[in-house]
């Protein structure tokens, strides 16, 4: 077993726990440049400077070599390294070759762009961000720094070259702050900086993954990739939280979360419940989460699926110890709303089972199950919303509600009644438009979610479910679309691609229903899939390769969470033989 991380700065950026910075190339959506950037993820992802090496006043192509304590520029004689200081500072020194450091926006307007001046106080260079609302002081620790366009005014070349001065070595520090904080001190040389670091992470790692073995050999990546993605609260993010993504997927969405909050959940408990809780500190009043919540936007223009009963009951599982009476108390008045607002706002009149207003309520945003109809009645939703209703049956019924305990339990009953049904016509699940009634059959994979049910689901309906597998199977896990279907798209998102939740969901449920087997082949083909390609957003079904943003968090703790599971089962077993 080795725990060496090394990754490709191309796919994975540089970040520190905490930290609201990273050091990556990737500075909008499918837009990746030459040099690397210093990129803020404040109201959004902005970069605010490149960074390149330069020698004799030409750019030096350089190998960059990535680690969880330090990202390194190297070449013949060059030696560049960036360390995080703290979340708000980073330390950069290098050797052989000159550091430019340029503002990723040249021009200056009066509500957007950058502006440069030398602080007189302590000589630093101030560099200011319309975009991310925040200063960034570089501040010359060794060796001498050259300014140009500073206290220009509209478009200039705004550029800081740190350069060596008589040793050979330089050094900088960059820090982001608000508008005012004491002059620049290095409090610790630059390598007791990257060994603490170093240090941090290897003490998540242990916390994360204490199962790992050569058999696991992403997790220390995929541990990394969910520490470097967590932030500090920050404006409307009220709690640390680890963000889907330091590319430009840097938000939590109302379902992704739970993902993340498992696989922290046996190690760093705190971090876990507040992954759980976070999209529920902006609730609606009538019980809706939102779509997404952001350092500085929180949308309400859609909502995401009701896994939260599926997710806190395994987070209760997983978790070191119970939850305190206080937070029982407040995940039960939270979990009840939300679910109200299912039964109260999303039925229509008469109706027993609940719908979605698009596709992108049910987190598949394009999932062909929404072809024939957008606002319609589903078997995921109304399976997601038995479980919830279970959930909340058993947690009144622990705070001594009794009679609430037996109004959930009456409408679970009544929900899982009304899923078969309505819904099943015999072989497969209809979808069911929620204004006229239609009926309406796609092969995507979201039909078969049913089965997260497990042993809820009748014998007959998993059998036929699970006969239905076999088509959406491919070497690398459960393609969310059948590869022979004719509506599949290699890179069509939720109409073809392998993802994290669904094969997280359906290996619970398949386990649970009694297919262990099936359940252990379908979580080995994705910890292969995600061993080769890395932790994509998703991954073409077919050849593995990983697709759009190429740091996911919900992959990289599906990755965790079924390489855990298999560890422990599989030294239980050894243990029992």
């Amino acid at each position: 077993m080795t725990d060496t991380v090394t990754y490709s700065i191309l796919e994975t950026p540089f970040s520190l726990s905490g930290s609201w910075l990273c050091l990556s190339p990737v500075v909008a959506e499918h837009r990746t440049e030459r040099d690397v950037h210093l990129v803020s993820h404040r109201i959004g992802l902005h970069p605010v400077l490149a960074l390149s090496p330069h020698l004799d006043g030409r750019r030096v192509d350089t190998e960059i070599v990535a680690t969880p304590e330090s990202l390194t520029w190297r070449a013949d004689g060059v030696r560049i390294e960036a360390a995080f200081e703290a979340v708000d500072t980073i330390r950069i020194r290098g050797r052989g070759a000159s550091l430019h450091l340029d503002a990723a926006t040249s021009t200056l307007t009066p509500f957007s762009g950058s502006y440069s001046f030398v602080d007189p106080v302590d000589g630093s260079l101030v560099h200011t961000s319309y975009e991310t609302g925040h200063r960034y002081r570089i501040t010359t620790v060794a060796g001498r720094t050259h300014v140009s366009g500073d206290q220009a005014l509209g478009s200039a070349d705004r550029r800081a070259v740190v350069a060596p001065d008589g040793s050979g070595d330089w050094e900088i520090a960059i820090e982001e702050f608000a508008t005012s904080r004491e002059p620049y001190v290095p409090a610790s040389s630059f390598d007791e900086v990257r060994h603490r670091i170093g240090g941090e992470f290897s003490r998540f790692l242990d916390d994360v993954a204490p199962w790992r073995s050569d058999r696991t050999p992403a997790a220390a990546l995929a541990a990394y990739v969910v520490w470097s993605a967590t932030v500090d609260s920050a404006g409307f993010l009220r709690r640390p939280a680890v963000l889907m993504s330091k590319h430009w997927m840097d938000k939590v969405w109302s379902w992704d979360h739970c993902f993340n909050a498992l696989a922290l959940a046996g190690a760093r408990p705190e971090l876990a419940l507040g992954q759980f809780l976070t999209p529920f500190d902006h609730q609606e009043p009538g019980g809706a989460l939102p779509d997404s919540v952001t350092h500085s936007e929180v949308l309400h223009n859609f909502v995401k699926p009701p896994v939260h009963g599926w997710a806190l009951r395994d987070l209760r599982r997983r978790l070191p110890g119970d939850l305190t009476a206080d937070t029982l108390h407040e995940v039960y008045r939270r979990l009840s709303r939300w679910t109200r607002f299912w039964l109260d706002r999303r039925r229509a009149p008469g109706h027993a089972l609940a719908h979605y207003q698009h596709g992108n309520d049910s987190g598949w945003d394009n999932a062909t199950v929404f072809d024939a109809a957008r606002v319609v009645e589903t078997a995921d939703l109304a399976a997601f919303l038995v479980l919830q209703l279970e959930v909340l049956a058993g947690l009144a019924a622990e705070l001594g509600l009794v009679a609430d305990s037996e109004e959930w339990t009456g409408l679970a009953d009544g929900m899982l009644q009304a899923l078969v049904e309505q819904l099943w016509d015999g072989d497969r699940f209809a979808a069911k438009d929620a204004t006229t009634g239609a009926l309406s059959h796609a092969d995507s994979l979201l039909n078969l979610l049913p089965l997260v049910l497990g042993e809820r689901l009748p014998a007959h309906i998993a059998g036929r479910l699970v006969a239905r597998l076999p088509a959406h199977l491919t070497d690398w896990g459960l393609a969310t679309e059948p590869v022979g279907s004719a509506r599949y798209l290699p890179d069509g998102y939720w109409r073809g691609p392998v993802w994290a939740p669904s094969t997280v969901l359906l290996e619970d449920g398949l386990r649970r229903a009694g297919y262990a087997e099936l359940a252990d082949e379908v979580a080995d083909r994705f910890l292969r899939l995600c061993e080769r390609s890395g932790f994509a957003e998703n991954f073409d079904a077919v050849s593995g390769a990983g697709l759009r943003d190429r740091a996911y968090t919900w992959t990289a703790s599906a990755y965790l969470l079924l390489a855990g599971d298999r560890e422990v089962r599989a030294r239980a077993a050894a243990s029992r033989g």
